[in-house]
């Protein structure tokens, strides 16, 4: 970044720290990842009051320097490596408002490392309302800083916030809390010849190290220290900050009991309640699927029209030839067959922002640890099963949250059950061809099916995780706890942000795959081999012309001839004995095989082997409602069909980025490969059955 000021932006899961990124950068962030690791880096620019330019990097949420997991550890190795290009010439605490005493135990380690820190008050906005005051001049002269109060979701507070950062220089580097007082004496020879800034980095680094032991005796010295006196030190460590910060908060801090704080309680009772809570769940993914299917019909239909009417002026306005049917008949549709489903993912998106925003996935999570528990899980699963629902790749590397080896293992190998939002495009293709669009107690039948199919995910996920439980022979040590923010208003500049992003990345990453999928499938059903091929005109015409046939039937036919025998055709034959039984032809197969590569390509393909030589001004959709087979005039896509691919799509790992990702967080392919022949197998016979049942 050049000569930009660097600040790192840190604090505790649920302080509003994202907020108050997202104030300081506007749209002038990017999200990547840490080199060589799986773990999510959020930075961007800020512009300060005298027009300087700082680069702002979202560290992840973390509870103490003392790091266990592994978003903890990088959060930890940015603030301990100084030659770390994102080391941080300043440093931004972020605090929740309600929960100053623990975040202060994270704030009181950061002073101890040197680093200039600013410390920030988030959600200053419900001070009266909760009956919280705080004397600001206390805090900031015993914690040796300046205070930032602000609110996030008002954006009040942030330009001061800005002018803190700015005049950085000026901040007091002096520690709150001497943690060598815990045992001078080890800690004089300890730090001996260093300064107190680098023994405490020394410190940090050897309670890592320690961490993953266990407080195994080895009966040697670590350190000077056996491993369970080093962590006796560092329990007393916490009680030495914890005591400082609660005479504090004594002191400086004033929370009166008002109703407010009673209508959340009142509320959390009835959310979490063992009956209740459910039933609201419930009623709120129901709600959801109704949203989605009702408010994205009519962009949906008119972003189908437009892909058709601009294929048609490609074919109309370019010159005949081989370029413009591989636009027009390859790449248009290709992409459109995926883009149509925008408003729909982006809805889905909006949902689950919002619930994360207002702070009601936290009771969900608590809610399900009741179940989970039962299945060799705990509440801290949900969060990568509901994330499932966007994509499993960011919801297994969520996992690393879970500390269990055995409950993350499990996590990681049902996630592809939940239905993410690749599936999405395929399912609502099919619903819309197999499904009346009919009301039923008011409700809309296809939004209900699709609801179906979301619980029908998480219903395979629970039963496979009750016989992992039992499968695996691994010991299990499960601690759950979970925190209750404050409900919010969701912040619309967040959401906004959240749905622009991932609606984005959903789409440019499959675009990738279609476009390149698109130009392969177009020049495979263009192309075939031998005289049937080169001659089908002149043999349809001598052997299909029937009296009264118009010249677009004869158009028609000379285009599914040729179809049938290029090479995509020769290919969808050849695998056609094997996909039969499921209820499927071979254009379906083509499609099904594609879409290993990823599952919305599925959609892609049909658009696209359906549109080469076809109507330009028929639709996707209408061109599969009328597709029949040539042996029993029957519709291609019927009931039993639809039911057999909606099940086969909801249960087959089709996705290779999931079993790579699988792969590097399990460290081994033993399991990506138990996962795909598990999954797919199952697929295929559940396909075959409900096939078989309803022909």
């Amino acid at each position: 970044m050049g000569n930009q000021l660097n600040v790192a932006l840190i604090g505790n899961p649920n302080t509003g720290k994202t907020s108050v990124f997202n104030q300081l950068t506007g749209l002038n962030q990017k999200v990547g990842n840490y080199p060589g690791i799986t773990v999510e880096k959020k930075e961007g620019l800020c512009r300060l009051p005298d027009g300087s330019r700082a680069h702002i990097i979202d560290l992840p949420g973390t509870y103490s320097l003392n790091s266990t997991s592994p978003d903890e550890i990088v959060a930890t190795n940015v603030l301990l490596n100084s030659k770390d290009e994102d080391y941080p010439d300043v440093a931004v605490v972020v605090a929740d408002i309600e929960n100053l005493k623990r975040n202060l135990l994270l704030y009181t380690q950061i002073k101890d490392l040197n680093i200039p820190t600013i410390f920030v008050i988030n959600m200053a906005d419900v001070m009266t309302r909760k009956g919280i005051s705080i004397d600001i001049d206390l805090l900031e002269r015993e914690l040796h800083t300046k205070i930032a109060l602000v609110s996030a979701r008002k954006g009040t507070g942030i330009d001061n916030l800005k002018q803190l950062i700015q005049d950085y220089n000026s901040l007091s580097l002096m520690s709150c809390v001497k943690f060598t007082d815990i045992d001078p004496h080890y800690f004089k020879t300890f730090g001996e010849g260093i300064s107190l800034e680098q023994a405490y980095r020394k410190w940090l680094t050897i309670t890592r190290e320690t961490a993953d032991m266990n407080g195994e005796e080895t009966g040697e010295a670590f350190y000077g220290k056996r491993i369970t006196e080093l962590k006796r030190l560092q329990q007393k460590e916490t009680i030495l900050r914890y005591h400082f910060i609660n005479k504090l908060i004594k002191e400086g801090y004033k929370k009166e009991l008002s109703k407010a704080t009673d209508w959340r309680s009142r509320l959390d009772r009835i959310l979490t309640h063992r009956i209740f809570g459910y039933i609201i769940f419930f009623m709120i993914l129901l709600l959801v699927f109704q949203g989605i299917y009702n408010w994205s019909s009519y962009p949906m239909d008119l972003i189908d029209r437009l892909f058709t009417d601009l294929a048609e002026w490609v074919n109309n306005t370019m010159p005949p030839g081989a370029l413009t049917d591989l636009v027009s008949e390859g790449i248009i549709p290709g992409i459109g067959g995926i883009v149509i489903f925008v408003p729909q993912i982006a809805f889905l998106f909006l949902f689950i922002s919002l619930l994360e925003e207002s702070g009601y996935m936290s009771r969900v999570v608590f809610l399900m640890d009741r179940i989970m528990r039962r299945f060799g899980l705990n509440g801290k699963s949900v969060v990568p099963l509901i994330s499932g629902t966007a994509c499993a790749i960011p919801a297994i590397m969520a996992t690393r949250s879970i500390d269990d080896w055995k409950e993350r293992l499990i996590t990681i190998l049902i996630t592809p059950f939940i239905t993410c939002s690749a599936r999405l495009p395929v399912y609502l293709i099919i619903i819309a061809l197999v499904i009346p669009d009919q009301t039923v107690m008011g409700l809309n039948l296809q939004g209900l099916t699709l609801m179906g199919l979301y619980v029908l995910g998480f219903v395979m996920a629970f039963l496979s995780a009750l016989i992992l439980n039992k499968v695996l022979k691994m010991k299990a040590r499960s601690f759950f706890i979970a925190e209750m923010p404050a409900y919010k208003l969701p912040l619309a500049k967040n959401v906004a942000l959240t749905v622009v992003e991932k609606t984005r990345s959903f789409v440019v990453g499959a675009g990738k795959i279609i476009l390149a999928i698109s130009i392969v499938l177009w020049f495979l059903a263009s192309n075939g081999p031998g005289n049937d091929f080169k001659n089908a005109e002149s043999i349809v015409k001598s052997e299909q012309y029937l009296p009264g046939q118009t010249e677009q039937d004869m158009k028609t036919a000379i285009a599914a001839y040729k179809l049938q025998h290029s090479y995509i055709g020769k290919i969808g034959h050849a695998i056609e004995p094997v996909i039969r039984p499921l209820g499927y032809d071979w254009k379906i197969g083509i499609a099904l095989i594609s879409s290993f590569a990823a599952r919305e390509v599925f959609v892609g393909t049909l658009a696209t082997v359906y549109s080469v030589g076809s109507d330009e001004e028929s639709t996707i959709k209408n061109r599969m409602i009328q597709e029949t087979d040539p042996e029993t005039g029957k519709k291609v896509f019927n009931f039993a069909t639809g039911v057999s691919l909606l099940l086969f799509y909801a249960f087959a790992l089709q996705c290779m980025s999931t079993l790579a990702i699988v792969k590097r967080e399990t460290n081994s392919w033993k399991w990506p490969l138990l996962q795909l022949i598990f999954m797919s197998g199952f697929a295929y016979l559940a396909s075959m059955s409900a096939y078989q049942l309803l022909t």
